[in-house]
């Protein structure tokens, strides 16, 4: 199997797919800040992750592993030496000074770009057919950064599996939540997509030395030829995650789920009817009992409401993605409608407080 250079920008969650990656031999340099980076570059990284049947979970150490990883800052990167880009960071950092000039730079370099991030970058979208892509443009913190980027060049792949920043532990450490798979779509090219198909095999053969044997690991990278399966995180993303962000504060994903079953599922059903009218097969994406099932283990507030409880003046906002392109489908859900409203108004307050 060829090895790769691949760039990652973003290593809180990047480096849980690079400690995957790194069986395989692959040299991955992540892009992330100066105290993440030296950090790096001095122990490497650790990822904490739990396997089915065993007490206790398989600490990955990237140094101990077939491949090779670096870090560093987001300015003097040649995009042009990869065979590979992701883009691990949440969609507003890529308007940040140096952020932004990379993107710019990875677009023109034409390297295949896979994006792992809750909201598909505009460029990904631009390969659903049929919507206006202008006037989704409302829902990104700022669409012009993904004016480079060639949508024959990028593909999306849904970041299922949950990981945190353990709260007692170091910038360089990773311990998952929840060990589900990552979802990929095929690139437009068969030759792109085989850089990913290459990757899954590497990902899939992974076996790790534990004092019992050699054992299989959890978190997988799956390709699929639909541009559809990534999408099936909506669903997921606005019974839940979104809905952890109250009037006054937030709640857990499993309880902004349970707390009133009936409502998530008929957010989470909405979505995914959406998704099957722009052209999902219904087997592309996740029935509600699955997903209401793993959401009982998610007893943390989602990511996009502690941003916005720290006072973030921008998060993600695939909530109002979707409202915008139901919309465009002559469709709207009162709920949806409602938990878009509250968090505009949250994030006004925040932009308020911090403009003061």
């Amino acid at each position: 199997m060829p090895t790769y250079n691949i760039l990652l920008m973003g290593a809180s969650y990047g480096s849980l797919l690079a400690s995957k990656l790194l069986f395989g031999g692959h040299s991955i340099h992540l892009v992330c800040l100066p105290a993440e980076a030296s950090l790096i570059n001095a122990e490497g990284f650790s990822v904490r992750l739990p396997v089915r049947g065993r007490k206790d979970p398989v600490l990955l150490e990237s140094r101990k592993l077939p491949g090779k990883v670096t870090a560093g800052p987001a300015t003097g990167v040649d995009p042009r030496q990869y065979d590979l880009i992701g883009l691990c960071m949440q969609e507003p950092q890529y308007r940040s000074p140096g952020v932004r000039e990379l993107l710019d730079a990875v677009g023109k370099s034409r390297v295949p770009c896979m994006s792992i991030m809750n909201m598909p970058p505009l460029s990904y979208i631009k390969r659903i057919p049929g919507l206006d892509y202008k006037a989704l443009e409302a829902a990104y913190t700022d669409p012009r950064v993904w004016d480079s980027c060639d949508p024959n060049k990028i593909t999306l792949n849904s970041p299922d599996p949950q990981a945190i920043r353990p709260p007692d532990g170091k910038v360089n450490e990773l311990l998952v939540t929840l060990p589900t798979n990552f979802k990929c779509a095929r690139f437009e090219s068969d030759e792109d997509t085989q850089i990913i198909r290459n990757l899954e095999k590497d990902v899939d053969a992974a076996r790790f030395d534990a004092p019992e044997g050699k054992i299989e690991l959890p978190v997988k990278l799956k390709v699929y030829e639909s541009i559809f399966v990534p999408l099936a995180k909506w669903a997921m993303l606005l019974a839940g995650n979104y809905r952890c962000i109250t009037k006054d504060g937030m709640r857990t994903a499993q309880e902004a789920v349970h707390s009133n079953l009936e409502e998530a599922r008929s957010v989470y059903n909405f979505v995914f009817d959406l998704c099957v009218k722009l052209g999902a097969k219904p087997e592309d994406l996740v029935p509600f009992e699955k997903y209401a099932a793993a959401a009982q283990s998610l007893t943390r507030p989602a990511s996009a409401a502690r941003a916005l409880q720290n006072g973030a003046p921008f998060i993600e906002r695939a909530d109002k993605l979707v409202q915008l392109i139901a919309r465009q489908k002559g469709l709207s859900n009162p709920a949806i409608d409602a938990q878009v409203a509250l968090v505009d108004t949250r994030l006004e307050a925040n932009r308020k407080k911090a403009a003061a």
